[in-house]
């Protein structure tokens, strides 16, 4: 059963959302992935927003690009932590749109935001959310961090060379 719903505004968010699934996929955490437009299917939207945790949805993840309405209407219609992606999309000014209608949300409703493009982000994001009380994949999330360190350690020695 997916814990963590990765949800974008149209087809054209894809290949940036599907970054999150990738990475949640690696700490072995089931995803589920969707087409839901705050835009052109409101009624789709609100039934995902108000019914997510009940299928067992622990994190959602809601990718937008443009005016970028729909990570903050999940947020508002979802008891879950909403992590929202902001997405440079054909309709976006250089992405600044997308960041600021998901970072600007009015006191009561979070969104937790990542960089422009960042789904990867938002997927690590999620795995230590999930794993803040599922020590399985804490474990997985501390042994993903220390290959971080890893590998700068290694392209520091590399480099002194």
């Amino acid at each position: 059963m997916a814990q963590v719903g990765i949800i974008m505004g149209s087809q054209s968010d894809l290949p940036i959302m599907e970054e999150a699934a990738t990475v949640l996929k690696a700490f072995q955490i089931d995803v589920e992935l969707d087409i839901v437009s705050a835009h052109r299917t409101p009624e789709k939207m609100m039934e995902y927003g108000k019914n997510a945790h009940l299928r067992g949805i622990k994190v959602i993840i809601a990718g937008a690009g443009g005016a970028a309405h729909l990570p903050g209407m999940i947020a508002s219609l979802s008891p879950l932590p909403v992590i929202g992606v902001p997405i440079k999309s054909s309709n976006s000014i250089d992405g600044w749109d997308s960041v600021l209608s998901i970072l600007q949300m009015p006191g009561g409703v979070p969104v937790a935001t990542v960089a422009l493009n960042g789904a990867k982000n938002a997927g690590i994001l999620a795995a230590q959310i999930i794993g803040s009380h599922n020590p399985e994949i804490l474990e997985r999330v501390i042994q993903y961090k220390k290959e971080l360190q890893q590998k700068v350690l290694e392209s520091s020695k590399n480099i002194k060379k």
